[in-house]
């Protein structure tokens, strides 16, 4: 457990502060600005493939509940397209009959709907006060040596983003990072610079604590659970 003299210690030797994070503030991409890789005259439309698993996703929802698919689809559009441009919005909106407006609402709400081209490999860090005393800072100044970009940008060749990130709920493993749909946890910069390279060398890197503990358990082993669990009622009465 960190002490108090060591949490004041990381506060007062950091003045990055909460008013000057570089998370992205969501609310910037509530208005559409054509460009030229976003604009209605690029169509959009799902592959054959997606084509079927829409079908299976709605057959999930009750008759006139459709709508209920609507983070299911755009979260499929994005993994066909990349990224989430406005004709995959409107595309979403014509197969669940729903207004544009209903699926602009969503798209812009939920962070994790990229609505600007992103990297083949998006890197999420979390630096959040947990993962921030455990040196989320030392992450992402490696993954900015390491990647040549800054935060909120994407390389040249277009295979990285960078983001900083508010929790990802993995808090007991900081400091850690996303990439793409998976975790990266307990991390050192040693840490992030293999986990770099091997995606480089097109290795996908074993998801979890890069520790030697096993998921969330205590760093120093277990402390208590150690041994197999009584049977239903044992000794949870005096007469069993």
């Amino acid at each position: 457990m960190l002490s108090l003299n060591r949490i004041v210690k990381c506060l007062v030797s950091n003045s990055r502060t909460f008013q000057t994070s570089a998370v992205v503030k969501h609310d910037t991409m509530f208005n559409h600005r054509d460009t030229k890789e976003d604009n209605l005259d690029i169509k959009f439309e799902f592959s054959d493939e997606n084509k079927k698993r829409i079908e299976a996703i709605l057959a999930i929802y009750p008759e006139g509940h459709k709508r209920a698919a609507m983070i299911p689809l755009l979260d499929l559009a994005q993994r066909q397209h990349g990224w989430l441009p406005i004709s995959a919005m409107h595309k979403v909106a014509d197969v669940l009959d729903l207004p544009k407006m209903r699926v602009y609402e969503v798209a812009t709400f939920y962070t994790m709907f990229m609505r600007k081209p992103t990297g083949k490999y998006h890197v999420q860090v979390c630096t959040t006060t947990p993962c921030w005393l455990r040196g989320s800072d030392d992450v992402m100044s490696c993954l900015k040596k390491k990647l040549n970009i800054g935060v909120g940008e994407t390389s040249k060749d277009g295979q990285w983003t960078l983001s900083e990130v508010e929790c990802l709920g993995a808090c007991v493993n900081a400091p850690m990072m996303q990439v793409n749909d998976d975790y990266y946890e307990d991390l050192t910069t040693k840490d992030v610079e293999s986990i770099i390279d091997d995606l480089k060398n097109g290795k996908i890197p074993t998801p979890g604590p890069r520790s030697s503990r096993y998921a969330s358990e205590p760093m120093d082993g277990l402390t208590s659970l150690k041994e197999e669990p009584y049977g239903p009622g044992f000794k949870v009465r005096p007469d069993l």
